[in-house]
């Protein structure tokens, strides 16, 4: 298998139906969407680490980021309603398994002090939440240009309610989870 969709083609999503007793491969459980977003509490004072961090998310993702902006102004946090805040990519299709397969196999390994995901990532409703600490662990980030330390989050949407089918399904795709 040279990539992680057809992979899931071929061999994990008949599987998955036949695990579930699924009448249809329609039925079987899949990812949506994968979204990347970074939060950015400097960037409403300085617009060129916004800049700057774009660059790098854009290295990581493959995509362009979407700035995202402060719904309401918050005296206590000095920011006002619309300044930047974040940047958020929104992955579908083969850049998602691209990045999926990138993801799984080169950097949570990288990772310090890996011993695999935790299964408290699932919110209920067949998602899975993973925050990276340091982006320098992507191959794309070069550790030299980073001025500062700075964490992602990572958001796999599957099309299923139910997070048992949810975990089989990112485990079969190779999602390393922690041993219990």
């Amino acid at each position: 298998m040279n990539n992680l969709f057809e992979k899931f083609e071929t061999k994990i999503k008949p599987v998955l139906q036949k695990e579930f007793n699924l009448k249809s491969s329609m039925a079987v459980p899949k990812i949506k969407k994968v979204v990347v977003s970074m939060g950015i509490k400097e960037g409403a004072k300085d617009h060129s680490i916004i800049e700057k961090i774009k660059e790098q998310l854009k290295a990581i993702t493959g995509q362009l980021p979407k700035v995202c902006k402060a719904k309401k102004s918050i005296a206590a946090f000095s920011l006002t309603k619309g300044s930047p805040i974040g940047l958020a990519v929104t992955l579908r299709g083969k850049r998602m398994y691209d990045f999926l397969e990138k993801l799984f196999n080169l950097v949570l390994p990288r990772v310090r002090d890996f011993h695999g995901v935790s299964l408290s990532g699932f919110d209920g409703r067949g998602n899975y939440n993973l925050g990276i600490p340091e982006i320098i662990v992507f191959p794309e980030i070069d550790f030299s240009k980073v001025d500062k330390m700075r964490g992602l989050q990572i958001t796999i949407v599957t099309n299923t309610e139910d997070n048992n089918k949810a975990h089989r399904l990112l485990e079969e795709l190779g999602m390393p989870f922690q041993k219990i």
